[in-house]
């Protein structure tokens, strides 16, 4: 969880949003992924924010 708002689940990308179902603004952190696809963000783009 970041800043008690966002939670991010860290997987690879067959990773489904079965575990953060209902949880809000949850997102996919998807390891493999080459672009972004509604929750799931590959996760060599947190990188940029380093």
């Amino acid at each position: 969880m970041v800043d008690d708002t966002w939670t991010f689940e860290v997987d690879g990308p067959s990773k489904t949003r079965e575990q953060i179902h209902g949880v809000p603004n949850a997102f996919i952190a998807a390891d493999g992924l080459e672009e972004a696809s509604g929750d799931k963000i590959p996760l060599w783009l947190f990188g940029f924010l380093y």
